[in-house]
């Protein structure tokens, strides 16, 4: 089409034919343009736009051609190119639009460029679509349509400029010359004529070539920022499966595919480890969900109904959460895989901060109470206190030191098993206690009675201190290869799964052994715990 457009242009006798046979030029470089466009990111309407852009450009010199068919379709999409271009610029980098506002402005410019277009050949001589000659009907159809000009351009000008500010500072750094530009090229292709011949003075075959040019650039400049901007998918959904069973060696990094797949560069990934209310990150620390205010989307992965995690992404870049969750369907095992990798990650983190604020503890306990009594038990002697009264100091010094050596690891527990130290332990609680106890005769392993005896501790604990629970059941019991600890309480319930309840899944977790916490509110909390610990 572009070929025999400009034979027949150029075989035109009006003066400077080569300019109208640049209009098919233009519409080539739109269509190269949009098809790569297209070709690399098949679920972008932008290409698709672009490629529009060039049919359009290949109408306007039609009105050139001397057949009544192809005036009529010149004249009728004389401007039509100008809203394809405004379409573009307001729906990049996807091809959509999101908002009413931008829909809004989209309609307007088409309105502009056809609807008020239609005087221009209805009411002039020269066209078949002539319905009567009336110059002064003419003279009003271009005021009307400049006067929509004027309200769809600076609207279209401001929608640019709020999307720069929207922007990431990597996209910015982008956006912020590709928005100067648009801008510029909006402004001034409807008003280069008139300032050619008033304020330059500049032939109008050179305003036609500048217009022309500046038309040209706008689909190459925006195959380049989307390529270059972090706008760009390198790859298709389907093939991230493909990466992901890629050799260890050559397996790339989720983020990194996910971002590549999905072509937004600030993608994240978070997970759902037990112990957290809500998500943490790769390094297992808690994160808050994103704000959508601040232009960022969530969709929650889920394996056989239960979150493993979720995927954060640019709302303003890919407006599809469907895409997002079919990929979330992609990646959900390697998410799964990675999750367990956090989990361990964030279980060993609390462990030592565990015994980090353990340490701590004794030494606190240390420094205030058993090093400060045997200080003023040592004054006490130099002054030639009454051997009574020093030892009354050195048993109260004795009962610390063996209280500070319980909360450690009780002396029952290490010399005489677990049973016998939870009975210890059930005697101190004010609330009516229940023990059962079977198959432990034989003493397991250090390991699983320290794990089993603090998961004890910590629920009876709990119960009496914060559910106010007035029964208390316990049960200890070991079969073949497997220890089994139950407590249940008719407390208040609610117990959330933090502090110290989180530091029994960790405990246990250690162990090799699975955990259960289940505290509706209102009706009591159930923790049972299963420990390997050998036949």
């Amino acid at each position: 089409m572009a070929g025999i457009e400009i034979g027949l242009l150029l075989d035109h006798p009006r003066p400077d034919p080569w300019i109208a046979a640049l209009f098919p030029v233009v519409g080539l470089v739109y269509l190269a343009a949009g098809l790569l466009a297209w070709a690399r990111r098949p679920g972008s309407r932008l290409g698709l736009l672009i490629v529009v852009g060039g049919w359009a450009s290949m109408l306007v010199p039609l009105g050139e051609i001397d057949a009544p068919t192809t005036i009529a379709v010149g004249a009728a999409s004389a401007t039509l190119i100008h809203a394809v271009v405004a379409h573009m610029l307001v729906a990049f980098p996807t091809g959509r639009l999101h908002t009413a506002t931008e829909r809004n402005l989209v309609v307007g410019g088409y309105v502009v460029c056809l609807v008020l277009q239609a005087p221009l050949y209805l009411f002039a001589s020269g066209t078949p679509l002539t319905i009567t000659v009336d110059p002064g009907l003419v003279d009003v159809g271009i005021f009307v349509q400049r006067a929509g000009s004027l309200v769809v351009v600076p609207g279209v000008c401001v929608l640019l400029i709020r999307k720069l500010r929207r922007a990431n500072p990597d996209q910015q750094r982008v956006l912020a010359p590709l928005t100067a530009y648009f801008i510029l090229a909006l402004l001034y292709i409807p008003i280069a004529n008139y300032l050619g011949e008033k304020a330059f003075d500049v032939p109008s075959v050179w305003q036609d070539v500048a217009q022309l040019v500046m038309l040209a650039l706008v689909p190459i400049v925006l195959v380049v920022a989307a390529s270059r901007g972090g706008f760009e998918r390198t790859t298709d959904i389907t093939e991230l499966g493909v990466w992901l069973g890629a050799d260890e060696v050559g397996r790339p990094e989720l983020r990194d595919a996910l971002a590549a797949t999905l072509g937004d560069p600030t993608v994240e990934l978070l997970f759902c480890v037990p112990g957290e209310d809500g998500f943490v990150d790769h390094r297992g620390m808690p994160v808050d969900a994103p704000a959508a205010a601040y232009g960022r989307g969530l969709v929650d992965v889920e394996l056989g109904g239960r979150a493993v995690g979720a995927i954060v992404y640019d709302a303003t870049l890919i407006d599809r959460p469907d895409e997002i969750r079919e990929v979330g369907r992609v990646i959900v095992l390697a998410l799964e895989r990675e999750r367990l990798t956090v989990e361990l990650r964030a279980s060993r983190a609390r462990l030592v901060a565990a015994a980090d604020g353990e340490r701590r503890r004794i030494a606190r306990d240390l420094h205030d109470g058993l090093q400060s009594r045997l200080v003023f038990l040592g004054v006490q002697t130099d002054a030639g206190a009454e051997r009574t009264a020093i030892g009354t100091g050195i048993q109260t010094a004795i009962d610390e030191l063996r209280e500070l050596v319980d909360g450690v690891m009780p002396a029952l527990l290490t010399q005489r098993g677990l049973t016998a130290a939870v009975e210890e332990l059930l005697d101190r609680v004010p609330a009516a206690v229940a023990l059962q106890a079977d198959g432990l005769d034989e003493r397991v392993g250090r390991g699983v009675e320290t794990a089993a005896y603090f998961v004890v501790s910590e629920a009876v604990v709990n119960a009496g201190k914060h559910a106010n629970a007035t029964e208390i059941g316990v049960v200890l019991r070991r079969t073949a290869d497997r220890l089994h600890v139950a407590v249940t309480d008719d407390g208040d319930g609610g117990a959330r799964p933090a502090g110290g309840m989180r530091g029994m899944v960790d405990r246990i977790e250690a162990q090799g052994g699975e955990i259960t916490i289940d505290s509706p509110a209102g009706d009591g909390t159930r923790v049972r715990a299963v420990i390997p610990c050998g036949p």
